[in-house]
Order: structure tokens, then sequence, then C-alpha cells
């Protein structure tokens, strides 16, 4: 999926100038990167705050044209406003085709209705994590990576090394040394819970299970009474 981006250059700098550029409804921007200096552009913020609801504008490789010359880059990275809906500034990273780039792309967990765990075994599908760092080639970015949990078992995990990668994507080398879980079957809490209470439970002074100790309090119960000493007559 290829996004198009458009952006204006930016003449003016500082505080100030960026406050007025917000009000006017724009965005600072930069774009650094591919050996070249940085330059300083300017967004629409409505077409900005669009895109920002794309999945794929996150993980996606853009067209970002600036002065009628399009080049690829990356959204690095971007600041909103902490309470209304307005973007403060975003960050654009160039990219060379010939060089491997480092992303975070999001996991799509696929056969969650179908997993064994879940059918056979009454578990639950619990993400660990919902995204991941990879490296590639700038053409062979996914826009997600899919995860099949359909042969998934109760209280079995797949982990970073379980996933098969897009051709030409592979997880960052400490992903790939660690083996982090990215996906677990676990029963939920209610059963386990149910299954704790259908449990004998021990006394809470002897540890004894109940009937352990109603068969150790009849006993005590007879030896009581045969070490009773019988009463005379009227006395």
């Amino acid at each position: 999926m290829k996004i198009a981006v458009t952006a204006y250059p930016r003449t003016k700098q500082g505080t100030s100038a960026s406050r007025r550029l917000r009000t006017s409804g724009r965005v600072p921007a930069i774009i650094y990167g591919a050996d070249k200096p940085v330059q300083k552009v300017e967004l629409d913020q409505a077409a900005v705050l669009r895109h920002l609801k794309m999945e794929a504008f996150h993980a996606s490789v853009l067209d970002l044209t600036v002065d009628g010359v399009t080049s690829p880059a990356l959204l690095r990275d971007f600041q909103m406003h902490p309470f209304k809906p307005i973007a403060l500034h975003v960050d654009f990273q160039r990219v060379d085709k010939n060089k491997k780039i480092h992303m975070k792309v999001p996991l799509h967990y696929v056969n969650a209705d179908i997993c064994v765990g879940v059918k056979a075994g009454g578990g639950v599908v619990q993400h660990i994590i919902n995204d991941l760092e990879i490296l590639c080639l700038p053409d062979d970015l996914p826009e997600y990576i899919e995860v099949d949990v359909k042969d998934l078992q109760v209280a079995h995990s797949l982990h970073v090394n379980d996933i098969a990668f897009p051709k030409g994507v592979e997880p960052i080398p400490r992903l790939k040394k660690e083996n982090p879980g990215v996906v677990t079957v676990q029963l939920p809490k209610e059963s386990a819970a149910d299954d704790a209470d259908a449990a004998p439970k021990a006394t809470e002074i002897t540890g004894q299970k109940p009937e352990e100790a109603a068969a150790a309090g009849a006993a005590k119960d007879g030896a009581k009474k045969e070490a009773a000493p019988k009463k005379e007559g009227g006395k």
C-alpha cells in the first residue's frame, strides 16, 4: 500500500512561529537522513490526523513529496497535544533502498477462533506483544506480520523465532537471541478459580483436609468418652 504525503517548505522557525503555524492549521515537521541536510517542512493538520489513524502509515515506506520532488521516507516520530486532537510535530526519515532499515511493525494474530487451545481446551488467546522490531530493505517492509495461532495449545506459547517472517525480513539480533514469547493460550481466571474451589481445602489451623479433620475429631471424641470416669450413684 502506497501512502502519499505532501509537505511544504518551512522558512520561519522558533516557538512563536510554530505556534502560529499550528493555529493556521499546519504542522511543523522535519525530514532527515540519507546523508542529506535536515529539511524543515510543514504539513496540513487535517491530512496528518487522517494519516495517523492508519496503521499502515506507521509501518510503511511513504511517498513524501516536497516542491514536486518525491522521495521514500518513514514516519519516525510525532508529538500530539496532551488533550486536544492536534499534532504538534512530525519527524520523517529519508531511506536508501539499498540499505536495511530498523522498523517496528504490528503483529496480526490469525485463526484464534479455530485455535486448538481455545476449541478443545477452553483457553483464551493472550497477546504478549502487539508489535515487533525488524530489519529489512525498504522494498521488503511489510505493513504487518501474521502470526498463526491455530495449533497453539493451552499453557503453550509462540516465540519470536517461531514466527514465519516474510522473505527478506528478520527480527533484530537482540530479539532473535532472547526469543521472547509473543502469544500464549491460558485458561480463563474463572475456570482456574472454579478448579481451585472444587479441590478439597485444608483446615485453617491443622492444615488437614475436611474429611481428614472430621475423622480425627471423631476419634478424639471416642477416646475422651472411654477415658471419662464413671459416676457413682447419687454422687
